[in-house]
């Protein structure tokens, strides 16, 4: 079956309570690279150092990763509708919140507030979207990562076009959408059974004795290290006006959406999934290796590719965390996302600190070496990361690659923990 057929169970057939559910994770994944384009900005107006804006993102995704290990344990719960509406009431708070700050320091207080209510909400969603949608796990996934792919593009526009008047409006803006997203999944979104075993604090962590599984949470923690020191740092060094970067970062989120959702499935199908990451990680610390020595030009350029690498890492990244090991997909996407977020909140902390050290250079050549680690962890540990399980054919649109089979999204057990 073509997930993208309109007609029964295609990617565009879907209930409501799934649009519902797609579009506020499209909201949900606008927060992440919402401020980019207004770093500067936000730095001005509240008089603060680059590295401490960029906490940021640091306070953002610390939470984030902590949150993790709490997430299926409230969700096996609560169940997943009553999750999604707890993520999204803590993110319109703080988002609120965030846009009144008189302090820096405030702001990144407000940001670890919404990374909680982000880390309830976009855990929650795949598993929410896979139960409700119809045509199998296929059309949901890709409706997922859809979602994914134009939230990130659409943040730093979104971003941009807010910011340009002041650098709080972004807050407001997406306190108003989530609190709209907020209506839509109490009215649309029935709930779903819970899970009949509750998952409990320690699991995620138990499921990382897996050697598949806790390798490719080590390659992820580099690999995100590379990622966030692009999202994070790069802004700085484009020293654009708010529309010039929210349009460098609109477009390298289409590019990641297109290769996330399109190419990458199509290059896994040819060449094997970790093949075609240890490949894009080591083109990904070429690029980000040139934007750091090249011109203005060049550094745009690299800017807008690196979209293209990354969405084809975030794709294979996401199918190993969900079926390399035995464990139920909500724990070890759990366990998975713990380890890996902890580099997505280290990268915009470090980035700035090592320019202070060093130079401007230097944050790029960290974030080349930690790519390349990544790749090296794949070749090393490429027998332990080999798929057990299959993805339904239908995913790419054809039988895998023989020797990687791709793994089943399922979610046994409660609810699948957001791996891209």
């Amino acid at each position: 079956m073509d997930p993208f057929d309109a007609g029964a169970g295609g990617l565009l057939k879907q209930p409501t309570s799934v649009w519902a559910t797609a579009g506020a994770s499209v909201v949900a994944f606008m927060g992440i690279g919402l401020v980019d384009p207004i770093l500067p900005s936000i730095a001005r107006g509240l008089d603060a150092t680059a590295g401490q804006v960029s906490l940021l993102f640091t306070s953002y995704f610390l939470i984030t990763a902590v949150a993790m290990l709490v997430t299926g344990f409230v969700s096996s719960r609560i169940g997943g509708r009553k999750t999604l509406l707890l993520g999204l009431a803590f993110v319109v708070v703080f988002a609120g919140l965030s846009g009144t700050s008189g302090s820096v320091g405030e702001l990144v207080g407000f940001r670890a507030g919404w990374g909680l209510g982000n880390a309830l909400f976009v855990s929650t969603a795949l598993a929410v979207i896979v139960g409700a949608a119809a045509g199998g796990s296929a059309a949901a996934i890709l409706l997922y990562e859809s979602a994914l792919g134009l939230g990130m593009a659409c943040g730093p526009l979104v971003g941009a076009l807010l910011g340009d008047a002041s650098w709080r409006y972004p807050f407001f803006g997406t306190a108003f959408l989530m609190a709209v997203c907020f209506l839509c999944i109490a009215v649309f979104l029935k709930e779903q059974p819970k899970p009949a075993r509750k998952t409990s604090l320690l699991d995620p962590v138990k499921a990382l004795g897996h050697g598949g599984l806790a390798s490719a949470a080590v390659s992820a923690f580099f690999y995100n290290y590379t990622f966030f020191t692009v999202l994070a740092f790069t802004p700085f060094v484009l020293d654009m006006s708010p529309y010039r970067s929210g349009a460098v970062f609109f477009a390298w989120g289409v590019l990641l959406a297109v290769f996330s959702v399109i190419v990458a499935p199509r290059l896994q199908q040819r060449f094997g999934s970790l093949k075609v990451l240890g490949g894009s990680l080591v083109l990904l610390a070429a690029d980000v290796l040139v934007l750091g020595y090249g011109s203005h030009t060049t550094a745009v350029v690299c800017t807008v590719l690196s979209g293209a690498l990354i969405g084809v890492n975030n794709t294979v990244y996401t199918e190993l965390a969900l079926g390399v090991s035995d464990a139920p997909r909500p724990v070890a996407s759990a366990g998975y996302n713990f380890v890996r977020w902890f580099a997505a909140a280290a990268a915009p902390y470090f980035a700035p600190k090592i320019e202070e050290w060093t130079d401007i250079h230097v944050p790029f050549v960290v974030a080349a070496v930690t790519a390349v680690v990544g790749a090296l962890v794949v070749v090393v540990r490429r027998k332990a990361l080999t798929l057990p399980h299959a993805l339904d054919s239908a995913r790419a649109g054809g039988t895998p690659a023989a020797e990687e089979p791709r793994p089943r999204h399922a979610t046994e057990d409660g609810v699948t923990v957001f791996a891209n």
